[in-house]
């Protein structure tokens, strides 16, 4: 099955019942039965099943393990792939969102400088998979994603508008709504408009070539980029990612296979990852 339209009546209450489920089991552990996470949500058991497995793609006793600390370790393991060898055989395009088309450019150096000036960025609040999403876009495309659930609107809001403090913010979600479609219901091509420094720019551009399902690490990426003792600087690149789950940043492991932190939350990484994990069948029974 396949996950439903988050943009649907249908698909907004189920996301929102599996929202929640899936804070009872990131709080509980594997050791919560499934009578117990139905009973914290509302809903019979059966029911709860059915629902769980089609959004999330697995029941949720494998999505328990896949939330796991141990599942992310094994991910690395026996997932990693080095982004040579995934430009090698051809498996960026893969991790290019669930095989969504992108199309993106940078904003040059001398535009960032000016933070934003004379830029006009227009914004709205979208339901997405995942939470309440923030969604920032020029004229060329998507310029920034924020997650809300974990640090909260008014701060997901003043994190995206501070990195570019001379812009003109314009409310406009109908503007946005074509390229959100694209994003988050794989209809179309979603285009992007990254404004960020030349080094957070190559360092994003290596996350892209992460293939879904699969993970990298800070020092990893350092290597790819030609940095190879720039991992600090690549972690802070990383963190500044402006368009979170587009650009893979969930991706980048510690090289222990800590999951290390996440700008919107380390409940949303965890969980974005369990989500991928199970759409590509990684240790799957």
């Amino acid at each position: 099955m396949t996950a439903q339209d988050p943009t649907t009546a249908q698909g907004h209450y189920h996301y929102q019942v599996i929202r929640r489920a899936i804070d009872v089991i990131d709080e509980a552990g594997p050791a919560m039965s499934l009578e117990q996470i139905a009973g914290a949500v509302r809903m019979s058991p059966a029911h709860f099943q059915r629902v769980f497995s089609t959004w999330v793609g697995v029941s949720p006793k494998r999505y328990q393990q896949f939330l796991a600390l141990d599942h992310a370790k094994d991910l690395l393991a026996r997932r990693f792939t080095t982004l040579e060898t995934a430009d090698a055989v051809g498996l960026s395009g893969s991790g290019r969102l669930h095989d969504l088309f992108l199309r993106w450019e940078a904003m040059s150096p001398g535009e960032y400088a000016r933070a934003g000036e004379g830029l006009t960025i227009r914004w709205g609040w979208f339901d997405s998979p995942f939470d309440l999403a923030l969604v920032m876009a020029t004229d060329r495309g998507i310029c920034g994603l924020a997650l809300a659930g974990e640090i909260g609107a008014e701060a997901a809001m003043d994190d995206l508008r501070t990195r570019w403090p001379k812009a003109d913010f314009v409310e406009d979600p109908m503007a946005l709504k074509p390229e959100v479609e694209a994003m988050f219901g794989q209809k179309g091509e979603a285009r992007l408009h990254m404004i960020g420094a030349p080094f957070q720019i190559k360092v994003w551009e290596a996350l892209i070539r992460v293939p879904t399902g699969h993970v990298t690490t800070y020092s990893e990426i350092a290597g790819a980029i030609g940095r190879p003792k720039a991992m600090r600087a690549v972690g802070t690149a990383v963190g500044r990612n402006p368009v979170g789950w587009i650009i893979p940043c969930h991706r980048a492991l510690r090289k222990s296979g800590e999951l290390g932190g996440y700008h919107w939350g380390l409940p949303v990484k965890r969980a974005l990852l369990a989500w991928e994990a199970a759409r590509e069948g990684v240790g799957a029974a």
